[in-house]
């Protein structure tokens, strides 16, 4: 049975296990994997708000779908990705870092009910709850309920790779709702390398930024991976600086520079390399395309996708 709670509220979003594999079998499900943020909403006191997986209240920033929300139950929960669509109806992580010049791309994709009226369903079945959520929330403009695909999994993986698409989520139908949780009943699996890696330090240049510097954590301690220069344009450029520059110091954060040698791909930053480099404290993310990992722990041909906000720069670590 579902329990009573006076007041919805925000709930620390469950998350996806890295897979190499998408796992299968009757009790596995599909959905299409959203490049976009995270974002839970709640509705108490006839008021929506709109919250990062963090629980940062977005509310203002995306006015349209939070109006568009606002037929949801009183005391309710809803998790879901917030994306910007380009022409072709695709996710575009870019396009939702300037969604201010493209406000009718936007779109919340809910994909789960975790409150309903104050009673709290995360003890419920995925099955269960995917019942409830469709009583839940209206489509309508800038409001959609994410499809779930009754394809194979191999199936589903030919999709995604014919349509340009970033991955797919697996999810257990009797799945429980596990906040804040990465038990491995959620998957995630990327086509496409593709993770978020934290900004430790940049290379200047007269638009700002030439380059950013990145790594993963292990443990406490964050390491070098690479220093990503493609896919920065001069708007990018700009926005990056303005975003890191308040946050420079004087220490490197990264605790395996310098390096002996540039390496046979030249990831490597020698101590020579890094007189060129301004460290900044590491808090702010990038989400970083890819081809592979080196044997020496680095990325080869990186890519700049966008700066994101809606995660713990500590829970960055390398992904499988």
């Amino acid at each position: 049975m579902a329990s009573i709670q006076r007041t919805a509220r925000f709930i620390e979003p469950m998350e996806c296990l890295p897979a190499e594999q998408i796992p299968e079998g009757d009790l596995w499900t599909y959905e299409l994997k959203l490049d976009g943020y995270r974002l839970v909403t709640v509705k108490t006191g006839g008021k929506v708000s709109l919250y990062s997986r963090r629980g940062t209240d977005l509310t203002q920033r995306f006015k349209d779908v939070n109006a568009a929300l606002a037929s949801l139950p009183d005391d309710t929960v809803i998790d879901g990705e917030l994306v910007a669509l380009d022409d072709q109806g695709r996710p575009d992580f870019n396009l939702l870092q300037n969604f201010r010049s493209a406000e009718s791309h936007l779109m919340f994709y809910a994909f789960d009910v975790l409150v309903r009226r104050g009673e709290d369903f995360t003890k419920q079945t995925l099955s269960k709850r995917r019942e409830i959520l469709k009583s839940t929330v209206k489509p309508r403009d800038h409001v959609g309920i994410s499809q779930v695909s009754h394809q194979t999994a191999n199936e589903m993986l030919a999709f995604v790779k014919t349509h340009g698409l970033e991955g797919i989520i697996g999810k257990r139908l009797d799945s429980v709702y596990e906040p804040g949780r990465r038990s491995g009943l959620w998957v995630k699996h990327r086509v496409n390398l593709s993770q978020e890696f934290v900004i430790g330090g940049y290379v200047p240049s007269h638009l700002g930024v030439d380059s950013i510097v990145i790594g993963v954590y292990r443990g406490k301690e964050l390491h070098y991976a690479a220093r990503v220069r493609a896919g920065l344009v001069p708007l990018t450029r700009r926005q990056v600086f303005e975003t890191i520059k308040p946050l420079v110091t004087a220490k490197c954060p990264f605790v395996n520079l310098p390096e002996k040698d540039a390496g046979r791909w030249g990831q490597g930053l020698t101590g020579e390399k890094m007189k060129e480099c301004i460290w900044v404290k590491p808090q702010i993310l990038a989400e970083v395309e890819f081809l592979e990992w080196t044997g020496a722990d680095h990325l080869r041909h990186t890519k700049f996708v966008g700066l994101r906000d809606d995660k713990d720069p500590r829970s960055v670590v390398r992904e499988t």
